[in-house]
């Protein structure tokens, strides 16, 4: 017969904090560290998604809720039908939409603003698993991209994880403003001009 015994109980002490979120990626990156210290792997950590007939501003809800900038959009089955991100929902996109459909910016919906699945550009995760984070740095301002998917071939195919430049500058240690592709890279493009 199993013996249960119960457990030795506290006071929460003044000052006690909430346990930082773990991603299970180093804290600290260099230039030249493997890619993969950079990316967010979602069979560990789950990834923020959302409906395509959810309104926009459950989504940005959603966002900060999450202290993320990208949700992946879900339709049938849970295959992903699109993307978004807080820069679509805050940007012009909505606002025009609503005045051509004659509807209220809080009635737009992010199936309607979504970067839908055909013009989504994936990584493979085969490459990325060869490269390093100036790769993927490189890649992201070439592509003028704040984030990018990483895609694991399979039947059916996956997406095994995502890139966030924001989470690579935190890694890398500098400051990466989210306000257009030219500042955010200025101290990358010193790192990668003075790595290489």
């Amino acid at each position: 017969m199993t013996r249960f015994r119960p457990l030795h109980r506290t006071r929460l002490l003044p000052g006690t904090l909430i346990c930082p979120f773990d991603s299970d990626l180093p804290a600290r990156v260099e230039i030249t560290d493997p890619a993969l210290d950079v990316m967010t792997d979602l069979r560990r950590v789950p990834a923020v998604t959302i409906p395509a007939d959810s309104a926009i501003d459950v989504a940005m809800q959603r966002m900060m809720h999450a202290g993320v900038r990208l949700l992946l959009v879900l339709g049938e089955y849970a295959a992903v039908v699109g993307l978004v991100t807080a820069r679509d929902i805050m940007g012009e996109k909505p606002v025009r939409i609503a005045a051509e459909n004659r509807i209220p910016r809080d009635a737009v919906k992010v199936g309607e603003i979504m970067v839908p699945e055909g013009q989504i550009e994936v990584l493979d995760l085969a490459e990325v698993g060869r490269s390093t984070v100036g790769d993927v740095v490189l890649t992201l301002r070439e592509a003028g991209r704040q984030h990018a998917l990483v895609m694991e071939a399979g039947d059916p195919p996956q997406i095994r994880g995502i890139f966030s430049i924001s989470q690579i500058g935190r890694q890398l240690g500098v400051t990466i403003q989210s306000t257009g592709v030219v500042q955010s890279f200025a101290e990358l493009e010193h790192l990668l001009v003075n790595s290489g």
